[in-house]
């Protein structure tokens, strides 16, 4: 599972940088209308995102990311043969509509291979990974683009979609990995009556909802920010070049993928909701760093520059904590009966930032508000920390990482995981 993320984030990287380039310099698509084609995507991925959490507690994840793997590769592939916006709309739609499921389902199987000792030190290798892949693509496609080539364009999208089929191949080797997680349902006509447990049971749970929470204000102060808010600011506000970007997002990935592994070893055994507020403290004062350099506007070329790219490698610090802590934890609250819904909800996140980063950062920061942007993404970052802090009142230590879940040598007998699950769903 980890060796198909490293390849199939290469993909990623490939064409990750460049659809907005590719839409609009190559393709002629006007700015607004290219703008709207990318958003479109994360509102497809946003509203499957449910429908593909009760279709992995049904049938098993393996059977839904198989089929979405290939709907999501033909999605990818196309957009390079995209001649008109509608063209495009139809290829971001399959696009969203399979990565809207993929993440989630993906999470899902990996926390059903790994106990509660390892599962945190996969997810935070799985990010590092992610990332290694995706900053080996864009240095690949930077060197093969060429504006003036329409084909070169192509090819990347075509090689990208050829990745998509590395996890394809590799699951179906695992015949036995990603099955349906949850008991199968009893012979007893009168058992089936009962009304399986869904969405309404999810939300009933007190610290998913808290945990949900501090998710969604922390990645819309925080993640949705760094691709719009963050590029804006710099160059806009703080004066400095593309290059200088170029280099801090550079710097982003290499504190990722070298610092990963470490803070993973360090955080064993600590309380996750005290390390997620953390994470909320770090990203406040990597925004606070990027107002250092818009307060120097310019005059200080060297010095705005620094910033910025500090701003980029402390935000990376937080990402370190967040990437391996909040999906144990999210895993750690869900039931078996529950775990892809659980995840397809906790992977929504994303599909919000991605429509409300471009929504708030631009007019802000474009309408010479910039000052008040910086305010507000600080104060979501706080606000964060204090959402996580709460968490830990409500979830168990072993929920929380401070105590060691028990072994098979400590419990007499297997637990039913219907009655646990019930239990679960009232702490």
């Amino acid at each position: 599972m980890l060796a198909a993320t490293l390849f199939s984030a290469t993909g990623r990287g490939l064409t990750l940088p460049f659809m907005f380039i590719y839409l609009t310099k190559v393709r002629d698509v006007p700015a607004g209308t290219a703008g709207l084609i990318i958003a479109w995507m994360a509102v497809c991925a946003l509203a499957i995102g449910p429908v593909g959490g009760w279709a992995v507690d049904r049938y098993g994840a393996r059977r839904i990311v198989l089929p979405m793997l290939l709907v999501e590769a033909v999605g990818v592939g196309s957009v390079g043969f995209a001649h008109t916006h509608w063209q495009a709309f139809l290829s971001v739609t399959l696009i969203g509509a399979g990565g809207g499921v993929i993440w989630a389902a993906n999470t899902t199987i990996l926390s059903s291979v790994t106990d509660g000792l390892e599962r945190q030190k996969t997810f935070g290798l799985n990010f590092a990974l992610l990332n290694l892949g995706i900053g080996t693509g864009t240095v690949i496609a930077g060197a093969i683009v060429d504006l003036d080539r329409p084909g070169t364009f192509q090819i990347i999208y075509l090689i990208d979609a050829a990745l998509y089929l590395v996890p394809f191949v590799n699951l179906l080797t695992m015949p036995g990995v990603g099955r349906r997680l949850a008991r199968a349902a009893p012979d007893d006509p009168a058992a089936t009556r009962v009304r399986e447990p869904g969405y309404r049971e999810v939300f009933a749970h007190r610290g998913f909802r808290r945990l949900l929470a501090f998710s969604v204000v922390l990645t819309i102060s925080g993640y949705a920010q760094i691709e719009v808010g963050f590029t804006a600011f710099s160059i806009d506000v703080a004066h400095v070049g593309p290059q200088t970007v170029a280099y801090a997002f550079t710097a982003n990935t290499l504190v990722i993928v070298l610092a990963q592994l470490f803070v993973v070893r360090i955080i064993q055994g600590r309380s996750r909701t005290v390390l997620l507020s953390v994470v909320g403290v770090i990203m406040a004062a990597s925004w606070l760093i990027l107002g250092v350099a818009g307060a120097i506007d310019g005059r200080n070329a060297a010095l705005s520059a620094v910033a910025v790219i500090a701003c980029a490698a402390v935000f990376a610090a937080g990402e370190t904590l967040l990437s391996p802590i909040n999906p144990t934890l999210l895993n750690a609250l869900a039931t078996e009966e529950l775990r892809g819904r659980f995840n397809a909800l906790g992977s929504m996140v994303w599909g919000i930032s991605g429509i409300v980063g471009p929504i708030t950062a631009a007019p802000l920061i474009g309408g010479g508000h910039s000052t008040i942007w910086l305010a507000l993404t600080v104060a979501g970052c706080l606000t964060a920390a204090l959402l996580a802090a709460s968490l830990r009142k409500v979830i168990t230590a072993e929920q929380d990482g401070r105590t060691p879940p028990p072994t098979a040598a400590d419990a007499p007998a297997a637990p039913d995981p219907v009655t646990e699950g019930a239990k679960a769903q009232t702490v």
